[in-house]
């Protein structure tokens, strides 16, 4: 009997042991691949009930909601229950982002939801940057952000329901409200304006990086049954410098009419620049115009350059008042008040002021009409001030 060499036992030993672990790992494998299919038929029939359970349901279903980043994040399915499938009907108010609808939620709360249309990166950035801000920022004068939705593509962002509108809405009752709201006496418009300086001064005092607004106008400060103002729309905002005295540079974004002029030929963006927004504000609340209006007579179409220098002027100031006020305010007021307005519209934005001194010029007014007199369409309205919140007086971080 021929012997067999020592090479080629070991050789032959060598291809034992590799068939034997080649063996091992497909076993391996197909073990693995059995568990997967398993695990992936259990998630399956999971799922598939879920959804029977959940088309079982009718409209009064509780509300469920999952929390990410302190605020609500809802289905589509339920938001469009709540604005009865977006109709005509619960529309609230337009914009370039889209429209808004007012809904109310299962468990009986009013909400206004706002539908994005605006298609590509900037939407994209408008709606993030709400989320995100929102979700961090409290202050009983900026508006509640109560969650967002982001089911098959569609964006909405959910708001605290504000029973009265815009305040431009109100200010130009004529101009595309068909008369549905009324005019703001003296009083009221003093509250307002000092309200929504103390979100502007939540926004570039309380938080660190200041946030500048950068769309600050009439129809984004927004008023509740009993008349008090919130700022909202943050999809334009930017975090500003930590620096004193710097800048951020960005593309011009805004609203004509309301723009500071140093940001609109540079492009430098300082909390400044939203100064200027509210002094054209203060302006309308004063003078009862649009920003701008080329209708108007030669001179008259631009509001800022018409009435800055009437501002100052004690025995011109008077001219350009609301004529809808129907003369019933002190003239003492009307002075201090066209006097702030004129600082804070200043070409120059190192003359404005810091939104916190136009808060401590504006609380004495306010206070003087502390009582229960303020009317607004005739109908007594309490004239109250809202103390700040705790969450207002401390610092938010970025």
């Amino acid at each position: 009997m021929a012997s067999v060499a020592p090479d080629d036992r070991r050789a032959a030993i060598i291809l034992a042991v590799i068939v034997v672990f080649a063996v091992l790992a497909v076993a391996s494998l197909l073990v693995a691949f059995s568990y997967y299919c398993y695990i992936r038929n259990k998630v399956s029939k999971r799922v598939k009930s879920l959804k029977g359970n959940d088309s079982n349901k009718d409209g009064s279903e509780n509300l469920k909601v999952a929390i990410d980043k302190g605020v609500h994040v809802f289905t589509f399915k339920q938001l469009h229950a709540a604005t009865s499938g977006f109709g005509k009907a619960n529309v609230i108010g337009h914009g370039g982002f889209g429209s808004v609808y007012k809904g109310v939620l299962s468990d009986g709360r009013k909400i206004a939801v706002k539908l994005m249309d605006r298609c590509g990166k900037q939407g994209e950035e408008e709606f993030k940057m709400e989320v995100e801000l929102l979700s961090r920022l409290h202050s009983p004068y900026l508006l509640g952000l109560l969650g967002y939705c982001t089911d098959n593509d569609h964006k909405l962002l959910v708001y605290e329901y504000m029973a009265n509108g815009g305040l431009q809405e109100h200010l130009y009752p004529e101009s595309g409200s068909h008369g549905r709201f009324s005019k703001l006496d003296w009083e009221t418009r003093m509250r307002i304006a000092l309200e929504a300086a103390k979100g502007l001064e939540y926004l570039h005092e309380h938080v660190n990086p200041p946030v500048i607004h950068r769309d600050f106008k009439s129809s984004n400060i927004l008023l509740d049954s009993n008349f008090h103002a919130k700022v909202s729309d943050f999809g334009l905002a930017k975090l500003g410098s930590d620096k004193v005295g710097g800048h951020v540079s960005t593309r011009v974004l805004g609203t004509q009419g309301y723009v500071a002029p140093e940001y609109a030929l540079t492009g430098h963006l300082t909390t400044k620049s939203d100064v200027y927004s509210y002094g054209v504000v203060l302006l309308e609340l004063l003078t009862g115009r649009v920003p701008v209006d080329m209708k108007r007579a030669p001179g008259e179409g631009v509001l800022v350059p018409w009435a800055l220098p009437r501002l100052t002027d004690r025995e011109k100031v008077g001219q350009i008042m609301d004529p809808s006020l129907e003369g019933q305010y002190s003239m003492k007021e009307v002075i201090q008040v066209a006097a702030i307005a004129a600082m804070c519209v200043q070409p120059e934005a190192d003359y404005r002021p810091l939104m916190a001194d136009v808060v401590q010029s504006l609380v004495p007014l306010v206070m003087h009409h502390h009582k229960p007199t303020s009317k607004v369409a005739n109908c007594t309205n309490p004239l109250s001030i809202k103390s700040p919140s705790a969450s207002e007086s401390g610092r938010a971080t970025f």
